[in-house]
Order: structure tokens, then C-alpha cells, then sequence
């Protein structure tokens, strides 16, 4: 439901909003899914955690790094990327993802927006 149009200040600017359930939708087959995580500072470790992506074929559409708030250089990694959690390419990803990770967890799949 649109419950106000024309509140942005540039034509093509979007504002999206979530909604948060127990349970992802059904895939549509133009889907996205939204992950977080955490790994142990290193150099290069970004880069080698990032390698399931590209093995698998999974575009990465955003990613985004945050402070734990818990200890000083420490960050959680906010990244969406195309494709269903349910899509066999996704698991595998995830599953090589988990292995390197002091923390993962998806935060859901959706239909891409227009």
C-alpha cells in the first residue's frame, strides 16, 4: 500500500521499506537475499570471505560495514546479493560463507523491487 506518493526530493530518488516476518516468501525468481556477518580481523579476509559469491555466480548488489559497538576494529558486514535462500547456488555459498565467519546470519529473501 502507497501511503503517501511524491514525498521525495529528486525524481528518481526511491525510499524502500522492510517488512519483517518469521518466514521468507515463496522465490520468484528475480529474488535478492539480505545477510549479515563477522570475522576475525586479518588482512585479506574480506576478499577470501567474499570468494563463495563469486564461485557460486551470486552478484553482490550492496555491501556495507558497521562497528560492533562491542570491540574496537571490529565490524559486521551487511550484504545483499541476487538470489533465493532456497536456490541451490545460495546454499552452497552460504554454507562456504559460515565456515569463515565468527557470525552469519541471513536476514531473509525477497522479490526484487521495480
Amino acid at each position: 500500500n502507497i501511503l503517501a506518493e511524491k514525498i521525495e526530493d529528486f525524481k528518481n530518488n526511491f525510499t524502500r521499506f522492510l517488512v519483517i516476518g518469521k518466514n521468507s516468501p515463496d522465490a520468484s525468481g528475480k529474488d535478492k537475499t539480505s545477510i549479515m556477518f563477522s570475522v576475525k580481523d586479518r588482512v585479506g579476509v574480506l576478499h577470501d570471505t567474499l570468494v563463495p559469491f563469486k564461485k557460486y555466480k551470486l552478484n553482490l548488489t550492496k555491501i556495507e560495514s558497521r562497528p560492533t559497538r562491542k570491540k574496537a576494529w571490529e565490524y559486521i558486514f551487511f550484504v545483499d546479493f541476487i538470489g533465493h535462500i532456497h536456490n541451490k547456488n545460495v546454499k552452497k555459498a552460504l554454507a562456504e560463507l559460515e565456515k569463515s565467519c565468527s557470525l552469519l546470519k541471513v536476514l531473509g529473501s525477497y522479490p526484487i523491487g521495480e
